[in-house]
């Protein structure tokens, strides 16, 4: 501070506001980052997490021990180590005995201590009883043996250790989330043998990369069934750059007609689910489902049951419509971000996590041994002091009844140093007794081979290596476990269409000359007979289903789709076209189609040019439509004529000068769009001075008649009957019968 300070005449301190509160911000930056928000990857913990944990081994609460009432917990976390609220220390508390949360739970609850629909329902902490879990020892069995530092607590009454000697990669397997200032983590939990079989390969194999870890370390391992559906790829990139994401998805089963879900993804509430999956009933977005049940109880925590309205459903379709649009599926960001062993915060890669990890460890079990060490040679020197006085018992008996000071001729007689002395000295009488030779030398002979033991280990890297491996698998076999979220491949799952979710009822789509569209239930309506609006009148109609859509041409070319199954009625006059799409000023619509995506549609100008299309490739979102047909000058778009199969199929051209051309279908080639080839043959001028041109084209087969209509008159032929008007695609044709000089339409009659 004394380098923005400045001191007035009067001796007042001053100093710029924006100085002020840019020191101010960041060291409260700091604070949340390096003292709230992010875990340690010695131990895995935030701080309010290791000051519950040591609090509570502090008062005695082992896992053998009597619960006792988390408020007492609380008060001695808040008192002692911790000073924010009551309310955010036993939430801290709470998380940590709950086993949908945690993977290796660090607290045992008695009580309510919230559940998976609604985890924030624990009860108050007056009411819950709580002690540590047998895990939390691999985090305290080492607390007391010199292996770490320690600082004081907040108002310096006492000391508090920095970090945890944790025997496990804590940090990876119970994972975390925080948010800081200018970053945040998201650590997901891990399977402790997966983990510790990690380690020991990165301790044997110190060069080992991320990916050869991920040979190990699969994926994350949360607390739940559900599958993690993550591409393998995209979890080795995760984990070599310390950042992505993963999906999880919910696992279910049928049971006789029902669908069962037995796991949800992790933190998913079951009835949330349940809640989603009704909105979309009421709104009628599932009209395949008929009812919902919650099953769940002790023996099945999860047992969410969905009723199909029949067994004709498609289940598969069915769930992975509720994988897109519920929490069935959820997505988890992984941010592997922590505070190193240099004390600095980062997001690091699997393989850094844990070489700083394995170098905490390494150093922890270095002090822990110098620590015994010590204390091994502190004994063997004292050891050596009582058996000094055991040999000269009688001497140094005298020596204390008769000295003042007998300490100092202690030293002097015997050699003693002073720890000798003080220990002799402080010897009760009852224990002269128990003073023997045998017991002392041999208490000698087992400190000295474990002194020199511990000699041997702390004088050899491949000793202590060897001595960490097997300590990891030791924990490894005591409190390891298998995978519980399996990893799956699946395809991605896809919501149903709006057209999906429509019963497939017969429908006819009538436009009029004025371009108002409706849509009539069943195909045994006559469109002409409808209501239509004073100087309007029917133009065209199609055939379909509900679920199909409508796609229409205009006189531009242009193809535009419209769903079928919110068309108005046709008790109504319907709704004019323009209010559903946007064509070009002045275009009127002049074909209509409604069929399957891959149906087949001759579409044709009155040129005489034309093509095959597929309806699907005709379809479109854009209210502007798409370019379908190619005009030629002054030509222009026929009626679509639907084709139900190529094979056998014949194309029939009729000109309003009375020519007919027959030729085969496939002749003409399938297009997306386009102007087509030529089908009849018209001179260009006539059809831009309107003198001729094509007035209709059908495509027709063995079993059907071509009617010829021109005026009020109307010929019939038989399929046979057209062998004089076949030829070879863009002829003339020829002519037909007397009267039908001047033909108005044709169309098939099957």
């Amino acid at each position: 501070m004394s380098d923005i300070l400045e001191i007035d005449n009067d001796g007042i301190e001053q100093v710029s506001l924006k100085q002020y509160a840019e020191k101010a911000y960041l060291d409260y930056s700091m604070y949340v980052i390096l003292d709230r928000a992010l875990p340690h990857v010695g131990d895995g913990l935030k701080p309010v997490q290791r000051r519950i944990v040591y609090a509570m081994s502090e008062l005695g609460l082992k896992s053998s021990a009597k619960y006792k009432k988390s408020a007492r917990t609380v008060g001695d976390v808040i008192g002692k180590f911790h000073p924010h609220g009551d309310s955010a220390a036993y939430e801290a508390m709470v998380l940590m005995a709950q086993d949908f949360s945690y993977r290796y739970p660090l607290v045992d609850g008695q009580g309510n201590w919230g559940s998976p629909d609604d985890p924030k329902s624990f009860a108050a902490m007056r009411y819950t009883e709580s002690r540590l879990t047998a895990y939390a020892d691999v985090l305290l069995a080492e607390l007391g043996q010199g292996t770490v530092d320690w600082a004081p607590n907040f108002d310096g009454t006492m000391d508090e250790p920095r970090v945890l000697p944790a025997q496990v990669p804590n940090v990876l397997l119970n994972g975390t989330t925080g948010i800081a200032v200018g970053m945040a983590t998201d650590v997901p939990p891990h399977n402790l043998r997966e983990v510790v079989s990690a380690a020991i390969r990165l301790l044997e194999a110190p060069r080992s990369t991320a990916a050869d870890l991920c040979e190990h370390v699969l994926a994350p391992d949360f607390p739940t069934e559900a599958e993690i559906i993550t591409p393998r790829e995209d979890i080795l990139a995760m984990y070599e750059t310390g950042r992505g994401s993963l999906r999880m998805r919910a696992v279910w089963e049928r049971d006789g007609g029902d669908l069962v879900i037995t796991a949800l993804p992790y933190q998913v509430s079951g009835s949330r689910v349940l809640e989603q999956i009704a909105q979309q009933m009421q709104a009628k977005k599932l009209p395949m489902v008929a009812d919902l049940r919650d099953e769940s109880d002790h023996e099945d925590p999860t047992r969410l049951v969905i009723v199909p309205r029949s067994n004709r459903i498609d289940a598969e379709g069915l769930m992975n419509h509720l994988f897109a649009t519920t929490d069935l599926e959820r997505s988890y960001r992984v941010n592997l971000n922590m505070i190193g062993i240099d004390g600095r915060p980062g997001v690091k890669s699997l393989d850094k996590i844990l070489r700083e990890w394995l170098s905490f460890r390494t150093d922890t079990v270095r002090r822990r041994l110098e620590y015994r060490l010590e204390r091994v040679l502190k004994r063997l020197h004292i050891l050596e002091g009582y058996l000094i006085a055991f040999l000269n018992i009688d001497e140094v008996i005298h020596i204390i009844r008769t000295e003042d000071k007998p300490k100092p001729a202690l030293m002097q007689r015997f050699g003693l140093s002073d720890p000798q002395a003080e220990a002799v000295l402080e010897l009760k009488l009852r224990n002269l007794a128990r003073l023997e030779e045998i017991s002392i030398r041999g208490e000698q002979d087992e400190l000295a081979s474990e002194r020199d033991e511990l000699q041997k280990i702390l004088g050899s890297a491949a000793r202590l290596k060897t001595l960490i491996k097997n300590e990891l698998l030791a924990v490894a076999e005591k409190y390891g476990d298998k995978r519980r979220s399996p990893l799956v491949q699946r395809e991605e799952a896809k919501a149903f269409s709006e057209l999906e979710m429509v019963s497939a009822d017969p429908v006819t789509v009538v436009i009029s000359e004025k371009g108002w569209i409706r849509g009539a239930r069943g195909h045994d309506i006559d469109p002409a007979s409808l209501s239509y609006k004073s100087g309007d009148s029917f133009k065209m109609a199609a055939h379909g289903r509900s679920n199909q859509p409508v796609v229409i041409l205009d006189s531009t070319g242009r193809a535009y789709t419209v769903a079928s199954h919110n068309l108005p009625s046709a008790r109504g006059q319907g709704e004019p076209l323009t209010g559903r799409i946007n064509p070009p000023s002045g275009a009127t619509f002049e074909g209509l189609m409604m069929g399957r995506e891959d149906q087949l549609f001759l579409l044709a100008s009155d040129a005489g040019y034309g093509f095959v299309a597929r309806l699907g490739d005709l379809q479109t979102k854009n209210r502007a439509g798409k370019a379908a047909i190619s005009l030629p000058g002054g030509s222009r778009v026929l009626q679509p004529a639907s084709i139900s199969a190529v094979e056998g199929a014949w194309v029939a051209a009729a000109s309003n000068e009375g020519r007919l051309l027959v030729f085969p279908l496939a002749d003409l080639p399938q297009l997306a769009r386009g102007k087509g080839n030529k089908i009849i043959g018209i001179p260009s001028a006539r059809v831009l001075s309107r003198d001729e041109f094509v007035v209709g084209v059908q495509v027709i087969t063995g079993q059907d008649s071509l009617v010829v209509e021109a005026g009020k008159r109307h010929i019939k032929l038989k399929f046979s009957e057209l062998e004089h008007y076949r030829g070879e695609r863009g002829r003339r044709g020829n002519k037909l019968p007397r009267g039908f000089q001047k033909v108005d339409t044709i169309r098939v009659e099957r």
